[in-house]
């Protein structure tokens, strides 16, 4: 038999070659898409703080007991880091600070996309064959793959009156497990272009290491 590579397989084995190359590339990093909304209220853009600032950590009731604090106290934490990377720093408790900081993040599971058919292959599920005995039926299983729902949010108030200076929140929705680095990215995308943002909602995209 002739094993001469003809041109169609040497552009098939091109093809092949190139797509296990992007697929190997892609497999260090995820994207995270962020659907982001900002209100900024300091009066005037000139009357927006400039770096560096301090700041201190508010709580909801809900926000303050068992499992709920821990959690929060997570999300704090990378909250802190996004912040310190905008030169806002979180000041010492004793400290008087003119600003607080609300954060606050929820995620939803899904047992599937939205737009995903329960019923079209989801349990079990009968399909048709062809062979050289004529038509049957045949039993298939496909497991659910779950989707989540996550968003996190910041407010920013002056510390002396309680007013709300800014505000902004970030959505993403995806298959991607529950990660900090998930968390954080979310959190950055939320503050891109601090604390100055453009008005209406946009698309900021974070990548992220695997």
């Amino acid at each position: 038999m002739n094993r001469q590579t003809t041109p169609i397989r040497r552009a098939l084995l091109g093809a092949t070659l190139g797509l296990s190359l992007l697929l190997g590339g892609c497999a260090s990093v995820y994207l995270v898409d962020n659907q982001v909304q900002s209100f900024a209220r300091w009066g005037s853009t000139a009357n927006a703080p400039a770096a560096p600032q301090s700041y201190r950590f508010e709580r909801l009731p809900s926000q303050r007991e068992g499992d709920a604090a821990a959690s929060q106290g997570t999300l704090e934490d990378l909250a802190r880091a996004a912040l310190a990377r905008l030169g806002w720093n979180l000041a010492d408790p004793a400290d008087t600070t003119p600003w607080t900081v609300q954060v606050s993040g929820g995620a939803l599971k899904l047992p599937r996309a939205p737009w995903e058919d329960p019923w079209d292959g989801f349990g079990a599920g009968w399909g048709l064959y062809g062979g050289s005995g004529g038509w049957g039926s045949t039993l298939f299983m496909r497991m659910d793959i779950p989707y989540y729902e996550r968003q996190v949010s910041l407010v920013v108030r002056q510390a002396a009156t309680g007013q709300v200076v800014y505000e902004t929140s970030a959505r993403h929705d995806g298959r991607w497990n529950n990660s900090p680095e998930l968390w954080s990215a979310m959190l950055d995308a939320a503050l891109r272009d601090f604390p100055n943002p453009p008005s209406g909602a946009r698309q900021v995209n974070i990548v992220v290491p695997r």
